[in-house]
């Protein structure tokens, strides 16, 4: 069973214990193109499912994230501020774009596995 989850808003969430590591989707990056500013959140914030968390901003626009699962922000990833590209290149990885402790487990059964987010943006 895959640890990736994702929203209907394309931010995915990659879950290891009570954390996960959150950021936008293959698809939302290429739909955007070349990332090249993050306007990260900040570390302690609560946040809620749903809510506005942070900024992706690429020549073509800027694009809202929203928090995938409730908790408190941990971690946000800094390289961004030097790399925001790392989304383009690998937004499973390097390019992850903050860290949750989460604070509802059961939020994650709301989300897409893999395949239901494929078959959901092939429409």
């Amino acid at each position: 069973m895959s640890n990736l989850y994702f929203t209907k808003q394309h931010e995915y969430v990659k879950v290891e214990g009570d954390t996960a590591y959150c950021g936008i989707s293959n698809f939302a990056q290429e739909e955007l193109g070349e990332v090249i500013k993050v306007i990260l959140p900040e570390v302690g914030k609560q946040i809620k499912k749903g809510e506005e968390v942070c900024y992706v901003e690429s020549p073509k626009e800027s694009a809202k994230v929203y928090a995938p699962v409730s908790g408190e922000i941990i971690e946000v990833n800094s390289k961004l501020d030097d790399e925001p590209e790392l989304i383009n290149n690998d937004p499973y990885g390097d390019g992850w774009i903050f860290k949750v402790k989460i604070s509802s487990p059961d939020e994650i059964k709301e989300l897409m596995d893999e395949d239901a987010y494929n078959k959901f943006i092939e429409g």
